[in-house]
């Protein structure tokens, strides 16, 4: 049967004429001016091929797996199975029965995406968001969802789409918005259905159970960005993983610090002081009710008075010390 390109192959092309890409003069000729044989079916504009988009995915992997665990107080991780292209019709094709879908929109990127969770992934997760073990009899229920179902996973994806935002910050500043959750498959046209998809699939493990998560984001949302893919940016080095950030804050405050509370000053000889014995007094240059200079680790900072809590001496601290060796 003879290959006829459909309209969504045809812009493809043009695209990619019109972003440089692909150079008609080079393509259809030689140095001796005969023709030749270019394969537009699989071409990378055809393909939908698109380079570092995982990057974006393992960023959005590190956020929502501390941020999934919080929510649900149970450990979750998150693994890529990984990345595929699809013509749209195609891919609701390889859609379990039931699914839940949420279609959303990136700001200011044309067109809408979606993510479809896996009756065994819902199920889990409203059973750990309900208080549940998470680990009933799930993969043997094949119903639809309900309504309450729908509305704890709505909460889950806007969480999702809160994670996508940041890991898609260091390329390209975006706005998730959630449109609606779907169920059927059929009411779902986020872009006509001979138009190519670019999907990556992850896999949810939350405890004993594991389901599936896919994205799928039309190629013509992301094709005005290639470029910026193509750079190659160092995303880890912009990101912020979360993890590191919650240990190192704990390490900060399970670091020991030595305080001192300096009394006053006073000057003697070394006479006086090779004969002082117990009971002597030392006069100091301050009166007990005046501000005490509180340091840590040696640097100065708060005024504090003397006085006595539960029995024990102890300092209150009634300044701090700025910068400049000002109080505030």
């Amino acid at each position: 049967m003879e290959k006829i390109l459909t309209k969504a192959e045809i812009e493809a092309l043009l695209n990619a004429v019109f972003d440089g890409r692909i150079e008609p003069e080079k393509e259809l000729a030689k140095a001796d001016g005969s023709a030749v044989a270019y394969d537009l079916f699989n071409s990378e504009a055809h393909k939908g091929f698109v380079p570092n988009l995982d990057i974006i995915y393992d960023s959005f992997i590190r956020y929502n797996r501390a941020n999934l665990s919080n929510r649900l107080r149970k450990v979750v991780d998150i693994k890529k199975i990984g990345a595929r292209s699809y013509k749209f019709d195609d891919f609701l094709q390889t859609l379990p029965s039931p699914v839940c879908m949420a279609i959303f929109k990136i700001e200011p990127l044309k067109g809408a995406a979606l993510i479809s969770f896996d009756s065994t992934l819902v199920l889990a997760l409203v059973d750990s968001l309900l208080g549940g073990t998470g680990s009933s009899k799930i993969s043997s229920v094949n119903r639809m969802f309900t309504s309450i179902e729908l509305r704890l996973m709505e909460k889950i994806v806007k969480d999702i789409l809160l994670d996508l935002e940041k890991a898609w910050a260091p390329l390209y500043a975006t706005k998730m918005n959630l449109l609606r959750m779907e169920m059927n498959p059929r009411l779902v046209n986020i872009v006509p259905p001979e138009y190519q998809i670019v999907t990556m699939s992850l896999k949810i493990q939350i405890e004993d159970v594991s389901g599936n998560m896919v994205f799928a984001v039309p190629f013509m949302t992301i094709d005005p960005i290639r470029d910026k893919l193509k750079t190659g940016m160092q995303f880890d080095l912009m990101a912020i993983d979360p993890q590191w950030s919650i240990r190192l804050s704990s390490g900060i405050h399970e670091a020991p610090v030595n305080i001192s509370v300096e009394m006053g000053n006073a000057s003697i000889t070394l006479r006086e002081l090779l004969e002082l014995a117990p009971n002597d007094t030392i006069m100091l240059d301050k009166p007990c009710s005046s501000e005490l200079v509180i340091k840590m680790e040696g640097v100065p900072k708060y005024l504090g008075v003397p006085g006595i809590r539960h029995g024990n001496k102890a300092v209150q601290i009634n300044k701090i010390i700025g910068r400049g060796g000002d109080s505030d």
